[in-house]
């Protein structure tokens, strides 16, 4: 049984992780969140210690990895803020345990040497939730496009639009310094998911980058993509919002739709059993999408040309 601790227990995603460390049958010995409403860790593990200031969670941690490897954590989750995770993680090396990290990694590619080198330094791993890669449609997809590579590229179109109300554009979510933007904090995942399936990107063009929606192209070794990301209610077909639906989430290759969504919310305990097996995805995996999240946030915005999104909307409803 190993003994887990976890930073940001109040967040969206942390019951995904208390559930995933309860059901590899681990423990939680600590978890510490700046916010005190965190009653869910009742469900889970009642008996975990708890703390709203980081320094007080630092040094409970730094007391045990001195009372021997019995009472010493070995590993950290972390599901903080994205600004974070780099600090986060270091605190992990520092404590000689392993880190899991939420995605991004980090928003900015070069600190992922820095923390190769941490990893190296303190023999310890950094590992990162990529859970659309344990998924069953489309790992048989991905076996089958290496099985039976296509001869012409695929046409694929991304589309990911989900309402946020104003609390987002308000919270660390909607400040790109601190989230990364919309390319970092939900299109990590789908464009980790592309390389995946697709290969590299060798071209990249940026349509549209705003606090509401970001869109573009890219073509990869065996697809070309046309992607949009919206947060924007406005931006939902009229029959999802005619039937009061709040998220639209699909991709479609050569015209044909490929499952993704269903139990998405479900592969964090896969992904622990992975990591525990070693067979986790670290630094180098999550390489690739956090540099081409970094380029969709920082190159310059083209007129669209030929190829478009059919979702791209005029600037007024972004």
């Amino acid at each position: 049984m190993a003994n887990f601790a976890l930073l940001g227990v109040g967040g969206f995603v942390a019951p995904r992780h208390l559930a995933a460390i309860r059901d590899t049958g681990n423990r939680l010995i600590a978890a510490c969140d700046p916010f005190d409403s965190v009653g869910v860790i009742d469900s889970y593990f009642p008996n975990a210690a708890f703390f709203t200031e980081f320094e007080r969670f630092d040094r409970f941690l730094e007391k045990r990895r001195r009372e021997g490897p019995t009472n010493a954590v070995d590993y950290v989750s972390i599901c903080s803020p994205n600004y974070l995770h780099d600090a986060h993680v270091r605190l992990a090396m520092r404590l000689h345990a392993n880190a899991i990290c939420e995605k991004p990694l980090v928003i900015n590619p070069w600190n992922l040497d820095q923390l190769q080198a941490l990893e190296l330094e303190y023999r310890s791993n950094v590992w990162t939730v990529l859970q659309l890669r344990h998924l069953p449609a489309l790992l048989k997809l991905r076996e089958e496009l290496r099985a039976n590579p296509p001869k012409t590229k695929k046409d694929v179109l991304l589309t990911y639009i989900t309402r946020r109300g104003r609390w987002y554009h308000h919270s660390w979510k909607g400040d790109d310094a601190k989230s990364g933007g919309l390319a970092m904090n939900i299109g990590i995942h789908l464009f980790d998911m592309m390389l995946w399936l697709f290969g590299d990107a060798s071209h990249l063009e940026i349509h549209a980058r705003e606090p509401g929606r970001v869109s573009g192209i890219m073509d990869l070794e065996h697809a070309h993509v046309r992607w949009f990301l919206s947060v924007n209610e406005e931006h939902l077909p009229d029959e999802v919002r005619a039937e009061g639906g709040y998220a639209y989430r699909s991709v479609q290759m050569d015209g044909e739709e490929i499952e993704f969504s269903t139990g998405f919310k479900d592969l964090h305990t896969t992904v622990y059993r992975e990591i525990l097996a070693g067979r986790g995805h670290g630094i180098e995996d999550a390489r690739p999408a956090i540099e081409l999240a970094y380029r969709v946030r920082t190159q310059p915005i083209e007129r669209p040309r030929d190829s478009v999104h059919p979702s791209f909307f005029p600037t007024s409803l972004a």
